[in-house]
């Protein structure tokens, strides 16, 4: 589905935001980071291929003019429109297919990885991969193949139950190569995975640069959400194998990868990424938008702001809540923001989960906030519970509304803290709970670390400082040289391994 917006302009920049479950069809911190970006440069011509789950799903920022056009690539509606090949076609793609699972499944293969996939990329654009990943045969290139002597995979039994659910869920995450890549210009993936794909499709045909903002490390959230997917261990090596050196291809390939934080940083080098490739650009807020918070409530409140979604881990947040109420009885917490369309299960759990601590009158979830500098304002003490996270965009913007924070230890938390907050470790409620009696009792050291934390932000968390520094390499890129956009091929990723009941351990 694409959007027109207006006539084209002649400009001096063009940029294609690659997108996944993000802007410009939900809200969220990334959703937000695109926002400004496109905002705050009416000077660079926008186009934005946004990775979403039906295609039905609406537009629901108010898009500037400089945004040309908007295109949607469902991963799960009806699958792309297309004739499986025949032929000498028939058989070169199962080759290319053969190749591509082979590397994903035997780290001596690995090298095939690159040429398979963009083997499996001229077939998208010729519209007969996601037919033949629905036929037959692609079933019998897999099973062929995992029941080889020497495979890992093939001591976990592997049965065609696992091979038609892991040819599915790759026939979906392959869809974003049947869209028609940008032709000229920056392809900016504002997240690895699948809204690469059309990157390096792009950098493949047309020699388009590809610039990679990892907010969260994709492939270490993928490795976290399949630990508990409800799939046997031969799905998860094939799906998990393609996130792995999907990841690595994009770090290779990219002409320039722009961390939120440091944490990021040492994966994408450990991934592949070249050094000198790599530059950090934290996130910023606008000072204004969010100044200083007004008086404290009266009695003790912890405040949250984000989705509601697993990754957010709000079942630690909520015990650490009742060991506070265990404490101080007039505690409450209050969680602000959407519920994602899938993610209603989770907000189900959570709330029986207080229910069950006997806390269900003191736990309210309230749905997404008009100005979220309301959240913020709400709490004596802000939280952030993720087990994953980038640069929090929700973290700054507390800071600089001047509230004190207790935030777990993840991506670039400590990177944007400092000593303005407490950090404690994921997963850890008594932690949490013991960092956020501390503040809620000494008034004067929550003032003192949100007069602080406002100063952080104003120092070194500004948007106009993002926002210049996005500019210089949107006019950058398109001038490097081709040679300076391919690096080494290095060391595979690490890879998750297998523990003795079939799980995910990393």
């Amino acid at each position: 589905m694409s959007v027109h917006r207006g006539a084209r302009r002649t400009r001096a920049t063009r940029v294609t935001l690659l997108t996944e479950g993000t802007y410009p069809h939900s809200h969220g911190g990334v959703s937000v980071w695109c926002d400004q970006l496109v905002q705050g440069m009416p000077d660079v011509e926008f186009d934005v291929v946004a990775v979403t789950g039906t295609g039905r799903e609406p537009v629901v920022w108010d898009l500037p003019a400089h945004v040309s056009a908007v295109r949607s690539v469902p991963m799960w509606g009806a699958p792309p429109a297309g004739a499986p090949p025949r032929g000498r076609a028939r058989r070169r793609l199962a080759a290319s297919y053969e190749q591509f699972l082979t590397a994903l499944l035997d780290p001596r293969a690995e090298d095939g990885f690159a040429p398979a996939l963009y083997a499996l990329a001229r077939a998208a654009a010729d519209r007969t991969l996601s037919p033949f990943l629905r036929s037959d045969q692609a079933i019998t290139v897999l099973t062929g193949l995992w029941n080889r002597p020497g495979l890992a995979v093939r001591e976990a039994g592997p049965t065609l139950h696992d091979a038609l659910t892991a040819t599915a869920l790759l026939e979906h995450a392959l869809r974003p190569l049947a869209t028609p890549p940008p032709e000229t210009g920056v392809a900016h993936a504002v997240s690895g995975g699948v809204a690469a794909l059309p990157g390096l499709a792009a950098l493949e045909r047309h020699g388009v640069p590809l610039l990679l903002t990892e907010h969260g490390v994709y492939l270490r959230e993928r490795y976290l959400g399949y630990r508990t997917a409800p799939y046997r261990w031969p799905v998860k090596a094939v799906v998990l194998g393609f996130f792995r050196l999907l990841a690595g291809e994009t770090y290779r390939r990219a002409a320039l990868i722009t961390p939120g934080n440091r944490y990021n940083r040492l994966w994408e080098e450990e991934g592949g990424a070249a050094p000198e490739a790599i530059r950090t650009v934290y996130n910023g807020v606008d000072p204004a938008a969010f100044p200083a918070a007004g008086p404290e409530p009266d009695t003790p409140v912890l405040s949250w702001a984000g989705r509601v979604d697993p990754i957010k881990d709000l079942e630690t947040l909520i015990r650490a809540f009742a060991l506070v109420r265990d404490r101080l009885p007039d505690a409450r917490l209050r969680l602000f923001g959407g519920t994602p369309r899938g993610g209603e299960g989770y907000r189900d759990r959570c709330e029986a989960l207080a229910a069950h601590l006997g806390h269900a009158d003191a736990v309210t979830f309230e749905g997404r906030v008009d100005d979220i500098k309301d959240a913020y304002a709400a709490g004596n003490v802000v939280m952030l519970s993720s087990i994953s996270e980038g640069f929090p965009f929700t973290l700054i913007e507390a800071m600089s509304c001047g509230r004190a924070t207790v935030s777990t230890d993840v991506g670039g938390v400590r990177e944007a803290v400092g000593d303005t907050g407490l950090v404690v470790p994921p997963r850890d409620p008594d932690a949490m709970a013991a960092a956020a009696l501390d503040l809620l009792a000494d008034a004067a050291r929550r003032r003192a670390m949100g007069e602080a934390a406002r100063l952080r932000v104003i120092e070194q968390f500004t948007l106009r400082q993002t926002i210049d520094t996005f500019r210089a390499i949107y006019h950058e890129l398109p001038h490097l040289t081709p040679e300076r956009r391919t690096v080494p091929v290095p060391a595979p990723l690490p890879a998750a391994t297998v523990t003795g009941t079939g799980s995910l351990a990393l």
